[in-house]
């Protein structure tokens, strides 16, 4: 069965400024500006009265629950303009210490010692993802950025180079880990 109209409402916060254009949304604030292209979801996208309007005509369930998504991934931008994300994590090494270095300004992490190993894994970060060294905190990296999705997925692939194999992974915990998530900017 299908629902005639499936439609739902995003507030622009202030300071933020929206502009649609076929299905491609561009946000931008005082942090920078995102760029999301949502064409795959068939759906109408428009400002107006200072809210993000989402409607989907004729759609299934699952087609429904699309609707939802969408209005989540704008809300999560506008949340990234205005605080930003940052996202913690922790070298654990039990024996040998694992050496992490930030190259090119904070857009690549090479991890060397990682179990005693002699390899040298590189890690380039998705565009606008920062990595630093946590000042207060030892073998602590922060990773900061205003996309959720980006600043996610560096964490992630940061975490996948420091994988023990062929181990059982009960006993042998090192690698780097995710710690905390949170905003650059706290209430």
């Amino acid at each position: 069965m299908k629902t005639l109209l499936v439609e739902r409402e995003v507030a622009i916060p202030e300071g933020i400024e929206v502009k649609v254009k076929s299905c491609v949304l561009t946000a931008s604030g005082e942090r920078g500006s995102l760029t999301k292209n949502f064409k795959h979801a068939k759906m109408k996208i428009m400002v107006k009265d200072g809210k993000v309007i989402l409607k989907k005509f004729m759609s299934t369930r699952r087609g429904a629950a699309v609707v939802r998504s969408v209005s989540s991934h704008i809300s999560n931008m506008f949340t990234g303009l205005l605080k930003g994300y940052q996202y913690k994590m922790r070298l654990v090494y039990n024996h040998f210490p694992i050496q992490a270095s930030i190259e090119d300004n904070g857009t690549k992490v090479e991890v060397r010692n990682f179990v005693g190993q002699k390899v040298t894994k590189i890690c380039k970060l998705p565009e606008g993802v920062t990595c630093r060294r946590s000042e207060d905190v030892k073998d602590e990296l922060v990773f900061e950025g205003n996309s959720i999705e980006d600043v996610s997925q560096a964490s992630a692939q940061v975490h996948q180079l420091a994988l023990v194999r062929n181990k059982d992974i009960r006993k042998f915990l090192d690698g780097i880990y995710t710690s905390e998530k949170g905003h650059i900017i706290e209430n």
